[in-house]
């Protein structure tokens, strides 16, 4: 089965393309031939997911998936959540997104988080939504060069290592995106589809 997945983030199309199993073949925009850029005009990370998934569908009407993070902040009540890669402003700044995370978390004693993914999927005109959450804490300071946007300051439950200081597959035993698409893997495996 090919996939078609919504997204110009290669970090996210490495990261997926390490879940699923091989029976599933990830197509990326640009293998598509499709060169948009997909805004997020939306509140909600449900609504900004099926809003990449629903376009590329109404471009190619092949199987395709489009998918959504938030990192949410116990202490920020939820902050930056759909906002989270340009909390900092528009231009998308990874370093200046976690400057500000930082700023704003230094009043506070919780520092509880959690990534939140949801992956919208619409094969043959039926939508489905998948979801993946990895709950954890916001580090005093970045640590590590691995992985992208918030994992230099996200610990998860269960280690002591900030996502940036993980392998891939290190990262993926703990990883809200691979939980959402295990789900979706799982969900793929039970229909009668090949495509």
């Amino acid at each position: 089965m090919e996939l078609i997945f919504a997204t110009n983030n290669e970090h996210k199309v490495e990261e997926v393309q390490s879940i699923v199993p091989t029976s599933i073949k990830i197509i990326t925009l640009k293998q598509a031939g499709i060169s948009i850029d997909i805004p997020e005009p939306y509140d909600t990370l449900e609504e900004n997911a099926a809003e990449k998934g629903r376009k590329i569908y109404s471009y190619t009407g092949k199987y395709c998936f489009g998918e959504d993070t938030g990192l949410e902040i116990t202490a920020l009540h939820g902050e930056p959540g759909v906002y989270s890669a340009r909390y900092a402003g528009e231009n998308k700044s990874s370093e200046k997104n976690m400057e500000k995370l930082l700023l704003n978390l230094k009043p506070y004693e919780d520092r509880s988080a959690q990534f939140r993914t949801v992956i919208f999927l619409i094969l043959e005109d039926k939508e489905y939504f998948f979801e993946g959450i990895c709950k954890g804490t916001i580090a005093f300071e970045p640590k590590g060069n691995q992985g992208f946007g918030y994992d230099p300051v996200f610990v998860p439950d269960n280690s002591t290592k900030t996502f940036a200081e993980m392998t891939l597959s290190e990262k993926n035993t703990h990883s809200h995106r691979k939980k959402a698409m295990t789900k979706l893997v799982i969900f793929l495996n039970q229909l009668p589809l090949k495509k």
